[in-house]
């Protein structure tokens, strides 16, 4: 192994007969922001949940420093926050007593400052005391952020969060992992944006089918040309 924080290497998955991933391969140092794009159906969820440990992989092998997932202690896997499609709340609880359940889950400490403090950070404060079941689908977007962050983690996985935001939304999602990033915090994001992928990385992958095309650090693709390559791979 080096140095690599995370090491994708000849990853697969198959449900059924259908192969989701088909030897996917690249590694990650901490304070990477890796975006993947890629047409629906390409893998790209697969990957992530595969890389969270919320599903085990039918080949092949992810391993965080030396260390091989499967073999991952609980205290590790508190590192990650997970953002998806699902919010992961609960609609009967107020935003407030869900990021708390979630603190305590975690183990978090000052739990009231820290609740406070991600509060103001997706500017729900206001809401605090709302229940979920009243948010808009930009404001569960938002809380769950915030449920996803309370940890504090190390390690940060999106599946396609800027899906039905506002333009609020979308700018407070923007700040918030610009913030990350410049923590140094791990960042993986599946997206269909283009722009706001590129603009938000330091590497890019582009999977179809299964396999991953393109991988390449940000440096080293211009902007202007990034549209072009995508389209060339997946059409």
């Amino acid at each position: 192994m080096n140095s690599s924080l995370i090491t994708v290497d000849q990853l697969k998955k198959k449900y059924g007969e259908n192969e989701a991933l088909k030897g996917v391969s690249f590694s990650l140092v901490e304070g990477d922001f890796l975006s993947i794009f890629g047409p629906n159906g390409a893998g790209k969820s697969t990957l992530l949940k595969l890389l969270s440990a919320q599903t085990r992989p039918s080949g092949g092998k992810i391993y965080y420093g030396e260390t091989e997932i499967k073999d991952l202690t609980d205290d590790f896997r508190s590192k990650f926050g997970v953002i998806s499609h699902l919010p992961f709340l609960y609609e009967s609880l107020s935003a407030y007593d869900n990021l708390k359940f979630y603190a305590k889950l975690y183990g978090v400490e000052n739990i009231d400052f820290r609740i406070k403090e991600i509060l103001d950070i997706v500017e729900l404060t206001h809401r605090k005391d709302d229940l979920v079941r009243n948010f808009s689908r930009g404001m569960l977007q938002r809380l769950s952020i915030g449920r996803a962050l309370i940890h504090n983690p190390d390690i940060i996985f999106l599946d396609e969060p800027y899906t039905g935001l506002d333009q609020h939304a979308s700018n407070i999602l923007t700040r918030i992992l610009k913030e990350l990033f410049s923590h140094r915090k791990t960042i993986i994001m599946v997206t269909h944006n283009l722009a706001k992928g590129y603009e938000l990385s330091s590497k890019l992958a582009i999977i179809r089918s299964g396999e991953m095309v393109f991988f390449k650090e940000k440096d080293d693709v211009n902007d202007y040309e990034f549209e072009d390559i995508y389209i060339s791979l997946v059409s």
